[in-house]
């Protein structure tokens, strides 16, 4: 007797009903609807943790794709710039960034005097004050690469100092202003009014995702640009590397090692890899890389090493799974028409894994390309802005930047480190959509 026909009420005949519940299921049904609501709850409270996350991401670090410029007409003196009349590249880098503070500073003056006759608050020395301190720097690495503005007057767009574009963004008001020694509450006044006149504007600014970073006192000119150019070549060594030998390696371990107690603690051994902490890495890199080979501290080639050996377990345990998920007909079938061990491998149960393989394979690159313990090891933390010309140049990678802006005190860092952290996700956003089309692609029904 079951519990469906067990204790079940009789009727009128003495005969017992599957349709009328007696205690023992209604209490079974109880404890079967908690636990759908007990799950149901699980799932909403993970939800709703994933929006609030996104929520605040999103509404830090939206504002950090866009920036506060100033426009002033400049008049780029010749005499100044270029004496000798060439135009030649290498004589005007020659001269010195602080030769362009007289330059800007008539074209503030100029505006001031523009401005003065409504507006007697605006002045040059406050204008002064509103700028970034990457200004100089800025205009004379544009005069560099465009020696024909020479002798010219152009309307330019200066970056504004992050008080004035945290004030354009609601970040700054006149109380903390008050008590901010970087910008006075007469110079959001004059913001106000640059703003008006159309000289003041907050745009999309492109230069943070393809400038490098700056130091504490230019957050306003930090960028990711050394970042991403860092992380795309780890990811490329990773990809060049993990994927072959992963695969490789796979394919000898489950079509033609001998089982045995050596392939066992190999086994054993490729699975305790893949639960080792990322720092374990790290530290492994730091004693083989650098320290015994002499490859240079913070280049993306010590970093796609590292990444490549903490990615190799991933793609290992992932490439058996789709070889063993091939059914074993398919390779009796090779070789009952005569094909080779190898052809029957790699001509039929290679291509029918691809999918899990692939899939595998941009799993573990989106691992390695969050991974931040390992890389702080191998000296990619440190302050880089000039972008790697090879692998074996110093550069840094993105959630290593996201670190980095977040142990800065200035609070447009914070806001910067969340725009990173936007960008970060979407590229493991567009990683995990390509294995999806992948595993779609590939697939194939038998």
């Amino acid at each position: 007797m079951t519990d469906a026909t067990a204790n079940q009420p009789s009727n009128s005949t003495g005969k017992t009903s599957l349709f009328v519940e007696d205690a023992r299921t209604k209490k079974r049904n109880a404890a079967e609807a908690r636990f759908k609501f007990y799950g149901m709850l699980a799932v909403a409270t993970g939800v709703i943790a994933l929006v609030l996350l996104l929520i605040s991401i999103l509404s830090q670090g939206i504002p950090a794709f866009s920036q506060t410029f100033m426009r002033v007409n400049i008049t780029l003196d010749e005499q100044v710039l270029d004496p000798s009349g060439n135009r030649d590249p290498e004589e005007i880098a020659k001269v010195m960034t602080f030769a362009y503070d007289p330059i800007i500073n008539n074209s503030l003056q100029s505006l001031a005097d523009e401005l003065s006759a409504e507006h007697p608050e605006v002045t040059a020395s406050a204008l002064q004050g509103m700028l970034s301190k990457a200004s100089k720097g800025i205009l004379r690495s544009d005069v560099i690469a465009n020696p024909d503005l020479i002798g010219q007057t152009v309307e330019y767009e200066f970056l504004a100092n992050g008080r004035i574009d945290g004030y354009l963004k609601g970040r700054v008001d006149r109380e903390i202003a008050a008590l901010d020694g970087n910008v006075t509450p007469e110079q959001l006044d004059i913001a106000d009014t640059l703003v008006e006149a159309g000289k003041l504007e907050k745009r999309f600014n492109w230069d943070f995702i393809t400038a490098p970073d700056a130091s504490e006192l230019r957050p306003e000119a930090a960028g990711l640009g050394v970042a991403l150019l860092g992380s795309a070549y780890m990811m490329l060594i990773v990809f060049c590397l993990a994927l072959p030998i992963g695969v490789a390696a796979s394919i000898y371990l489950e079509e033609f090692a001998p089982k045995n107690w050596v392939t066992d603690i190999i086994e054993v051994n490729i699975s305790n890899l893949a639960a080792v902490p990322s720092i374990v890495f790290g530290i492994l890199g730091l004693a083989i890389f650098i320290n015994y080979m002499g490859l240079p501290n913070s280049a993306p080639i010590v970093g796609g090493l590292v990444l490549t050996l903490m990615t190799l377990p991933t793609i290992i345990i992932s490439t058996r799974a789709a070889l063993k998920a091939v059914p074993p007909s398919i390779r009796d079938a090779a070789l009952g028409v005569g094909a080779s061990k190898m052809q029957a491998i790699f001509h039929h149960v290679l291509p029918l894994a691809m999918p899990g393989i692939l899939t595998g394979t941009i799993i573990g690159l989106a691992q390695a390309l969050g991974e931040t313990a390992p890389l702080l090891l191998i000296g990619m933390v440190a302050f880089v802005n000039n972008y790697p010309e090879s692998m074996f140049d110093p550069a840094t990678a993105l959630p290593v930047q996201v670190y980095n802006f977040t142990q800065r005190s200035d609070p447009a860092f914070v806001e910067r480190a969340s725009g990173a952290i936007i960008v970060l996700l979407l590229f493991l956003l567009c990683m995990n959509l390509i294995a999806i089309i992948l595993r779609r692609r590939f697939e194939r029904r038998w």
